[in-house]
Formats: structure tokens, C-alpha cells, sequence
């Protein structure tokens, strides 16, 4: 009998655990349950074309959770069930796929393939290992106090800790032994979570930390004349950022703890790796020089009027021109192609939802709910309504263009002063993201790592949002009366 035959028969003997197939079969009934139950609830104010979309988004969103499905799959499925059911057409269908975010995150992923097939990013890798790696929460400080240093003048958090920090983040996990799969505990999953959630923080910091603020500051400005220029908004974010930037990297180490506590021996191992590395060779510089180029070109972007996509994609194309990669490596690169596929879809799920006038529907009973309570816990409940339905949304600008407009006139209607509630909503249009594994650019290439599984991802990021709650409002609110801004 061949060994192919024998693994054949010893499975087929096997006894199959009840408990296993009950669990895939809920894995597949739970989304159906709830598009049912969304279904049937009363939909008065909204077309049954309206609705069947918001069922079939809910049941998206809790096929992601349940997981019957690789997510890919899952929303090419519902993408083409909205089509035969006539919720959209075929261009609204494709529309995702045509977002500069979700090809950010594709060029990232890309990038990455080249610092690791040069070995580039794991000489850098040994290079911080060597200097700040005595312990694991030491690397997560590093990681994100660099992401604070470049925060002020990357208006991409995609680029930032997708493009940039990424690639080096993974290598210095590989350096450490700690890939995907059984080793992820030993320091991989502690630093990719680290990265994530700080750099939410340093997002929420800056005027031009990410894309959304300047919508934020422009809608305000358009709906009550109050102006968030890029010092008022670092001045009343700095306090309960800096807090955040203390407290977050201890946070996730007590709540994904590494194996690995000690890593002052693996200095000495860094530094022996380096010099057995030798000097670099030409690919490494040429990719180097690129990623000097792209960096450049993300840090000025904004006043040259280049998109960071496009700097991206120029840098890819240097990286074919040059061979630091070619073609093939661009098609092996999975990830990319997955996160596209999945990503881009649901994008285009939540602009449709958008598009049928949800968000501003739940604005309205969000109004009706706080009516005739004193502003501060009026703007304090709606804030908590705005980041919780971050849920609903794949992209921060998407989630501040549907929901900002309706929750800054609530809040300003009930009394809130316009400056207050304008900051309150801005910070939280990036923080709101530290729940999913699809809130932000960064999220899908940091999951996409495979470092976390998605129920760890989703209970260490919802912990943090009530914890990012628990410090903002409160130290926040008090901070901006302290400085004068209410």
C-alpha cells in the first residue's frame, strides 16, 4: 500500500469529532441567520432594495467573524448574490477595487517581498535588535515612537506602518524565530498588534498624521465656521496622546504577552548575524535608495500633490526596472492578491451602505436617544455610537464622510461647543479603527501576516477601544478646557 493510500484509509477510519462539524455548520448558519433576521425586522423609510443590501452587509460582516469561508471568498459570494439579486450593478459591484487605499495596501504588500527577498529588512531587523532589544516591550516602544517621529509629515497611515514599519516589523519577529503559526507567541503576534494599535494613536495626533483628519477639520469648518488648524489640533491631541503612547505598547503586553521576556541575549546573536551578513550588496542598495526615494516623496507628497499610491507604484516600477524584483515575485505574492480581492470588496459593501442612507438614519435615532440629556454626556454617548459603528466600515474617510456630518450637527444642536465636539469626533475617526481586522489601510496587511487569528485580533482591539474611551474623553475634555478650547 503507498503511503498516499494509507493516509487515505487511516482518514477515512477516523472517528469525525461532533463538536468540529457543529462548529462549521455554525460557521455558515450564523451569517444566513442573521441576513434572516435583519430581513425581517421593520424597514419603514426604506426600499426593500435598501434593505435586502443591509441584510446581506450584516450577514457579510458576521461571515467575516465566523469565519465559514477564507475572507476572499466570502465577498466575492456576496458580491455576486447582490448582483443577481439586482441590490447593484455591475460598476457599483467593482467600484472597491477602483479605491487608492485598498491599491496602497497591494503595493505595500509588494514592498515588503522585496526587503525580504534582498534580506534588506532583515539586516535592518538585526540592526534595531542589536541596539534597542533587550526586551520585547522595548522593540514595541521603538516601533512606535518611530511611527510618532514620522507621523507629523506622512499623511498615510497605510504607507506609514504598511509601507514603512511594516516590512521591518516582520523581520525583526523572523529574527527572533517567531513566524506565522506555532512560533507567532514567541514575539511576532506581541510586535504586529503593537504596531497596529500605535499607530492609531500617532494617528489621531496630527492634522496630517492620516487621510481623514483634514476631511474632519473641512466639514467642521463648512458646518459651523470653527477652524482646526494643525496646531490647535496637535496641542489638544498631545496630553491624551502621549498617554496613550505610554500606556497602549504595555497594554498589548499584557494582553498578547510574548513568550520571549529576556531578548538581551539575542543582541550579541544580532550583531554576529550582521557581520556574517557582510557588506550590502546591490540589490539591497538599490532597494535602499528607492525606499529613501519613496519616503521622501510620502513625507512630501501632500505639497507636491502626489497621491501616496502613486509614489508607491513609481517606487514598485523602479523595483522591476532595477531587478530587485520581477515579475514573478509580484504574482507570488498572495497576500496581495487575497487583500485586494476581500478588502476591495468590502469597501464596496460599506460605500453602498453609505450610498442607501444608513449612516444618517442611525445619526437620527442616535439624536432621538440623547435628546434632553446635558451635552457632555450627549457628546460623550455619541462619540461611543461613532466609534462602535466604525463595525460597519472599511476605511476611516469612508466612516468620516458618512458619519461625521450627522453627529457633529447632533452634538452641536444639543449645545456641545463646536471646537470640543469637532476634536472629540476627529481623534476618534482613527482610534474607532482598533476593533476590526479591516477598520484601516494598515489592518488587512498586519492580519494579513498571519501572526493573529481574527478572534484575538477583535477581543485585544475591542478591549483597547473601551480603553481608548476610558482615557480621551475624560482626559481629553479636561485638557481642551484646560488650554481654552472650550
Amino acid at each position: 500500500m503507498t503511503p498516499t493510500a494509507r493516509g487515505h484509509d487511516a482518514s477515512a477510519s477516523a472517528p469525525i469529532d461532533p463538536r468540529s462539524a457543529v462548529a462549521r455548520h455554525w460557521r455558515w448558519i450564523t451569517p444566513l441567520l442573521v441576513a434572516a433576521i435583519v430581513w425581517w425586522c421593520p424597514h419603514a423609510g426604506f426600499s426593500a432594495r435598501a434593505w435586502g443590501l443591509l441584510s446581506l452587509y450584516a450577514s457579510v460582516v458576521s461571515a467575516l467573524i465566523t469565519r465559514p469561508m477564507p475572507s476572499g471568498a466570502v465577498l466575492l459570494i456576496a458580491s455576486s448574490t447582490a448582483l443577481f439579486l439586482g441590490l447593484f450593478s455591475v460598476q457599483e459591484a467593482l467600484s472597491g477595487y477602483a479605491n487608492v487605499t485598498v491599491w496602497l495596501i497591494v503595493a505595500a504588500f509588494l514592498f515588503s517581498r522585496a526587503f525580504v527577498k534582498t534580506r534588506l529588512g532583515e539586516r535592518i531587523a538585526y540592526a534595531i535588535v542589536e541596539h534597542v532589544g533587550r526586551s520585547p516591550l522595548r522593540l514595541g516602544y521603538a516601533l512606535v515612537l518611530a511611527d510618532l517621529a514620522m507621523a507629523p509629515m506622512t499623511p498615510s497611515n497605510t504607507a506609514r506602518a504598511g509601507g514603512i514599519l511594516f516590512p521591518i516589523t516582520l523581520n525583526v519577529a523572523r529574527a527572533f524565530g517567531s513566524e506565522p503559526g506555532p512560533t507567532a507567541p514567541r514575539i511576532g503576534a506581541y510586535l504586529m498588534k503593537t504596531l497596529y494599535q500605535g499607530d492609531l494613536v500617532v494617528s489621531a495626533m496630527f492634522l496630517t498624521a492620516t487621510a481623514p483628519n483634514p476631511l474632519v477639520a473641512e466639514l467642521a469648518r463648512e458646518a459651523s465656521g470653527v477652524r482646526l488648524s494643525w496646531t490647535v489640533w496637535a496641542a489638544a491631541a498631545i496630553v491624551p496622546g502621549l498617554i496613550a503612547v505610554a500606556v497602549v505598547p504595555y497594554l498589548v503586553f499584557r494582553l498578547c504577552p510574548p513568550e520571549l521576556r529576556d531578548t538581551s541575549a539575542a543582541r550579541s546573536l544580532a550583531a554576529e548575524r550582521l557581520q556574517s551578513m557582510g557588506p550590502m550588496a546591490a540589490r539591497e542598495r538599490a532597494l535602499l535608495g528607492i525606499f529613501a526615494v519613496v519616503l521622501i516623496l510620502w513625507l512630501a507628497g501632500e505639497w507636491l500633490g502626489i497621491s501616496a499610491t502613486a509614489v508607491a507604484y513609481g517606487g514598485l516600477s523602479l523595483l522591476l526596472l532595477t531587478r530587485v524584483l520581477d515579475w514573478q515575485d509580484l504574482l507570488d505574492e498572495k497576500g496581495a492578491w487575497d487583500a485586494l480581492v476581500w478588502f476591495g470588496g468590502l469597501v464596496m459593501f460599506a460605500g453602498q451602505f453609505e450610498k442607501a442612507g444608513f449612516p444618517k438614519a442611525f445619526a437620527q435615532t442616535a439624536a432621538a436617544f440623547v435628546t434632553g440629556w446635558p451635552w457632555w454626556w450627549a457628546l460623550a454617548a455619541l462619540v461611543v455610537l461613532y466609534v462602535y459603528a466604525h463595525y460597519a466600515f472599511a476605511s476611516l474617510v469612508a466612516h468620516v464622510t458618512a458619519m461625521f456630518p450627522a453627529f457633529f450637527a447632533v452634538a452641536i444642536g444639543l449645545g456641545a461647543p463646536p471646537l470640543l465636539a469637532a476634536l472629540a469626533f476627529g481623534v476618534f475617526s482613527s482610534l474607532d479603527a482598533a476593533t476590526t481586522h479591516y477598520g484601516t489601510g494598515p489592518a488587512p496587511i498586519i492580519f494579513g501576516s498571519g501572526y493573529l487569528g481574527q478572534r484575538q485580533w477583535w477581543r485585544i482591539g475591542f478591549i483597547l477601544s473601551i480603553v481608548h474611551l476610558a482615557l480621551w474623553l475624560p482626559v481629553g475634555f479636561l485638557w481642551w478646557k484646560v488650554i481654552g478650547l472650550w
